[in-house]
């Protein structure tokens, strides 16, 4: 049973109300992880503020999505998951990376495939990388400076990721419907 309350725009108060409301503008509905967040605004704040950062890093935003993507496959959260296949379909990103991360399967594309495996390599090692796990992400052509940005999108992904194993946050159907257009 889920102890944390789900909260529309309507029902929130204060900060959370705003929040979710600016949610809302911006997507067009309110994703169920931030409807659990809602409990405390400054995780959405939090939240959101690093979402933003993401977008300034040197990575485009396809490489944002498939590493968004792998983390939340690595971390097996099924909401992230769908979320940033849809996010990521809409964006644009490589449809065959995008499903062959999700899926578990062989990415072709030699970027993705580097991208998504040292962000999941991140994760599985709990931030202890090698130097040849390193040295195999610069050699496909990234930069030190991405291996550092790698970090904060693992950082947003874990936040996210883990809230949604607390809320066990549901796919929304503006997700799913994203995902067969």
């Amino acid at each position: 049973m889920n102890q944390f309350k789900f909260y529309t725009a309507e029902a929130a108060q204060g900060e959370s109300k705003e929040l979710l409301l600016g949610i809302k503008s911006n997507f067009g509905f309110i994703p169920n992880m931030f409807a659990y967040m809602a409990e405390a605004p400054t995780t959405i704040q939090a939240y959101l503020q690093l979402n933003e950062l993401v977008a300034k890093t040197s990575f485009t935003v396809s490489q944002q999505q498939v590493a968004l993507l792998a983390v939340s496959v690595e971390n097996e959260c099924g909401f992230c998951v769908i979320a940033h296949r849809a996010i990521g379909k809409m964006k644009k990103a490589n449809v065959e990376s995008l499903t062959a991360i999700a899926e578990n399967k062989e990415v072709t594309d030699p970027k993705d495939k580097a991208l998504a495996h040292f962000v999941r390599t991140v994760v599985k090692t709990k931030g202890k990388p090698t130097e040849k796990d390193v040295e195999q992400f610069l050699n496909a052509g990234f930069t030190k400076q991405q291996v550092l940005e790698s970090i904060l999108m693992v950082s947003i992904k874990t936040l996210s990721n883990y809230i949604n194993y607390l809320v066990k946050s549901e796919p929304n159907k503006e997700l799913l419907e994203l995902l067969k257009a």
